[in-house]
């Protein structure tokens, strides 16, 4: 898992040289380092099967409210997809899919470390409240990269211009929707099943990956040939630098304490006898 954390890192490095390293390498180690690792890792807590479920949740359930967002508009709002990330189907870059997976996960992964609801059954109250949780860090890093990949890398386009760089607010609330019911969902079939016993450097490293994330908005630049203002469909013009900018001031102010709390609460002793059950075999 740590050379899936070391590939991810090469990706943010490349978005230095953007403009020179082929737009669709960036965007591959972006998206399936974190998604391999959300597979692997999500099986040590949850098993082969759990990690599965979780997978199709967020595929399925993102691909789902994607494709209806690009007929009706609901719930991000009216925007199209260019060549940026890969191969679409049905207008969809399955790029994107998967990165509901990779960063989904993570979300998720924050959301249980700072309620210190790893290695304990999910029941009750925590039932409803981990998936509120986990769908606001996962907005949150959505907020940091949603302006940047749609007006620095025109990875999409909206129809109609938002007052936040370009983008709509209602996509945030989009974004809130869309997460809290596949979480939702995931934390619905969890109920008092038994969690695998990981220990506290296991779920930490997890914590360090959506870290990194938040440090790797800090790389990013934008190419030369984009010049220094980008023109919503308004007619609007943002500053390029004003965009990086908030990017990186959501970063640090909102993603990264996030990361430290969460890294904070699951370094804390917490660990309720016969809430978990040990799995020797890692699987």
């Amino acid at each position: 898992m740590l050379l899936l954390l070391v590939a991810y890192v090469v990706g943010r490095i490349l978005q230095l040289f953007a403009g020179r390293v082929p737009s669709l390498l960036i965007v591959v180690l972006h998206v399936i380092p974190p998604a391999l690792f959300a597979a692997v890792h999500g099986a040590r807590i949850y098993r082969w099967q759990g990690s599965i479920v979780f997978t199709i949740l967020c595929a399925a359930v993102g691909a789902l409210f994607e494709i209806l967002s690009l007929r009706t508009g609901f719930p991000f709002g009216h925007y199209a997809f260019t060549d940026l990330m890969g191969p679409a189907v049905f207008g969809l870059p399955i790029m994107l899919a998967l990165a509901y997976v990779g960063m989904g996960y993570l979300s998720w992964v924050l959301g249980l470390a700072i309620l210190q609801l790893h290695n304990r059954q999910l029941s009750g109250r925590n039932l409803v409240v981990l998936p509120v949780v986990a769908s606001f860090v996962m907005t949150v890093w959505d907020l940091s990269m949603d302006p940047v990949w749609a007006a620095i890398d025109h990875a999409w386009v909206w129809r109609d211009a938002g007052p936040y760089y370009g983008v709509p607010i209602g996509n945030f609330f989009g974004w809130l929707l869309t997460t809290y019911i596949l979480y939702q969902l995931f934390a619905l079939y969890l109920a008092n099943r038994g969690v695998v016993c990981s220990p506290t450097n296991y779920l930490l490293l997890a914590i360090a990956f959506y870290a990194v994330s938040a440090a790797g908005n800090l790389l990013v630049i934008a190419p030369a040939s984009l010049g220094q203002v980008f023109l919503d469909a308004s007619g609007t013009r943002w500053s390029v630098s004003t965009i990086l900018w908030a990017s990186r001031l959501i970063s640090v102010f909102l993603m990264l304490p996030l990361s430290l709390f969460a890294w904070m609460r699951a370094s804390r002793k917490s660990n309720p006898i016969g809430q978990c059950v040990a799995n020797e075999s890692g699987s």
